[in-house]
């Protein structure tokens, strides 16, 4: 608009000012090698709006060829982006399907014209994988860490769950040792270094990771517990296989003092440290944590006792005798009393140990009993010569035994009937 309007101002000009100049006008010669031209002022004027007009057309025409090219080029860009989108989304279906390889070609063949370039090829990477081509999985991930640069978190987490999947454990490790440097906050890093670490039995480097979970959101309260009583077996296995009871031992020592004073870690020590038959270290352990476990894990505690053997249990039997005066349920009493029984049987107080079975056998609740409780009954009855206490024990093992059954078969038929009513 400019131009046109500013060569209509010439000329408006030349106008305007020939008239007055026609009869006082000069002329202008422009000499070379070969020419001569000669002209008026006039001309001279006119002949430069007329080469302006020329030069500014020129230039309009190749403006406008160049955008009507950048135009068709972008409608095909947008046509191309759009076909390509609409067949992703076509892949995305069909892997949900489980048909992988048509997911892949979809996925794989329209990543780079698609609005996001890197997930569409981690897709089309995961879509290989599936169907067991590690070949074509790697090739795309190759392709979506040059687009990536820098920033591929998204990439190596997904190289990262190929290699999981591979079942290239030993691998899958060290890719995610390097994603925990990368993202040591990221969830989903965090979830891959437990699965990991658990597949490849890494119960150290869980046990150092535990900390970092526990701050995030990855578990709530009873699956993080859950997970570290995992990793707890799982440590303690280690230890036991690899160094022994020595080793363990050792390994107990220099444990913090918050584990040492677990319910669930005194318990797997000692019930590793009685299967090993070291039954010394399990009684100082016991001795040590028998005021300090929590009422969550007496029972469990309670049945590691009663394995105990060891030649003088005197002051775990006065524990025993102190804790069964409070007000326990059913299966802590009965269980008590099992332990009670059983420390006082090793130690040949043969009328002391029948008193605590008999207190078993007293149990409210008859689930809790033990078939061989009757049996040490039984035996200690007759060990006092009380034949008929013997024989009135197996048949309150045989009542009891069949009332229990009983009971079960009638709960599975009140639920058949009621699934049948329902």
């Amino acid at each position: 608009m400019f131009r046109v309007l500013f060569l209509a101002i010439i000329l408006l000009v030349g106008f305007i000012a020939g008239p007055y100049i026609s009869g006082k006008q000069g002329y202008v010669r422009i000499l070379t090698d070969t020419y001569s031209i000669e002209m008026s002022i006039t001309m001279l004027v006119v002949f430069f709006v007329i080469a302006l007009a020329v030069i500014y057309g020129i230039e309009w025409s190749i403006t406008r060829f160049m955008r009507l090219s950048s135009g068709t080029y972008n409608w095909f860009s947008v046509r191309k982006r759009r076909k390509a989108q609409q067949q992703i989304l076509q892949g995305f279906v069909k892997m949900d399907e489980g048909n992988y390889a048509k997911a892949e070609k979809l996925i794989g063949k329209n990543a780079k014209h698609s609005s996001e370039p890197i997930l569409n090829f981690v897709k089309a990477a995961e879509a290989a994988q599936q169907r067991g081509d590690e070949f074509s999985a790697n090739k795309y991930l190759i392709e979506a860490t040059e687009l990536a640069g820098s920033d591929n978190l998204i990439v190596e987490l997904a190289r990262t769950r190929i290699l999981l999947r591979q079942n290239k454990l030993p691998t899958a490790r060290t890719s995610v040792d390097s994603l925990l440097v990368l993202a040591p906050q990221n969830i989903e890093v965090l979830r891959l270094a437990v699965t990991i670490y658990l597949r490849s039995h890494a119960y150290t480097a869980l046990d150092n990771l535990l900390p970092q979970i526990a701050k995030s959101d990855l578990y709530n309260d009873d699956e993080y517990q859950a997970l570290q009583q995992q990793v707890l077996d799982g440590l303690l296995d280690e230890k036991m296989n690899e160094e022994g009871v020595d080793g363990l031992l050792q390994w107990w020592e220099e444990q913090p003092r918050s584990r040492r004073q677990d319910s669930y870690a005194v318990i797997g020590m000692v019930r590793r440290l009685i299967d090993s038959d070291d039954h010394d270290s399990a009684y100082t352990l016991i001795l040590d944590s028998m005021k300090k476990i929590g009422s969550q894990d007496l029972l469990a505690f309670l049945n590691q006792v009663a394995r105990l053997q060891v030649s003088n249990s005197e002051k775990v039997v006065k524990w025993l005798v102190k804790t069964s005066k409070n007000n326990m349920s059913a299966a802590i009493s009965t269980a008590l009393a099992r332990a009670t029984g059983y420390l006082l049987l090793r130690s040949n107080q043969f009328d002391k140990a029948r008193e605590a079975f008999s207190n078993v056998l007293a149990s409210e609740d008859k689930s809790c009993i033990d078939i061989q409780d009757y049996t040490v009954a039984a035996y200690l009855a007759e060990k006092a010569d009380d034949i008929a206490a013997a024989q009135q024990i197996r048949q309150q093992c045989l009542k009891d035994t069949m009332r229990i059954e009983d009971k079960s078969a009638l709960s599975a038929s009140d639920l058949l009937s009621l699934e049948k009513n329902q």
